[in-house]
């Protein structure tokens, strides 16, 4: 790491610990010429290859917007849309892999999706999917029925803490 006063080439880690919820590594570092001291912060990528092929970073935002939508005049609010772009993303970093196909960003999004809104899942996975007729919507319908979600595994899933970066 270059010292940002002197340019110097080689400093040491005094300090490291997690920030931002276990996502980055804050670490103190010290100029091993000058002395000066300085922060750097550490973050894994996760990125999105989308169909044309190019790469961007995972936005959690992009997320909490194509799900705003199918949330239209539901009950959830804001904090429920940033804590499932949360789960999404905890989803997607722990597959362990650095590029994801925006494909199966999609697809992890359903399951938080589901618990949070039985009905904006429906409208979301209608167009995510592509449901053209009237049987797609019954057959999605007769699988969440068939399926019902119980909600001491949602309160069991909302415990489970993240990981933390060391």
């Amino acid at each position: 790491m270059n010292c940002p006063f002197c340019r110097y080439e080689d400093s040491r880690v005094i300090d490291s610990r997690p920030s931002d919820e276990g996502s980055s590594i804050r670490r103190r570092r010290e100029c091993a010429q000058c002395g000066s001291r300085f922060s750097t912060s550490e973050t894994a990528v996760l990125s999105i290859i989308k169909r044309s092929g190019a790469t961007e970073p995972f936005s959690r935002e992009k997320v909490i917007n194509g799900v705003r939508k199918a949330c239209q005049n539901r009950p959830v609010d804001d904090d429920d849309l940033a804590l499932l772009a949360m789960r999404v993303e905890e989803a997607l970093r722990s597959t362990g892999q650095a590029e994801i196909e925006a494909q199966e960003v999609g697809m992890a999004i359903l399951p938080p999706l589901r618990e949070l809104d039985e009905v904006a899942y429906l409208r979301y996975a209608s167009v995510y999917r592509n449901f053209s007729s009237l049987e797609d919507f019954e057959g999605e319908i007769a699988l969440l029925r068939a399926l019902p979600i119980e909600k001491s595994e949602i309160e069991s899933e909302s415990q489970v803490a993240s990981p933390q970066l060391k």
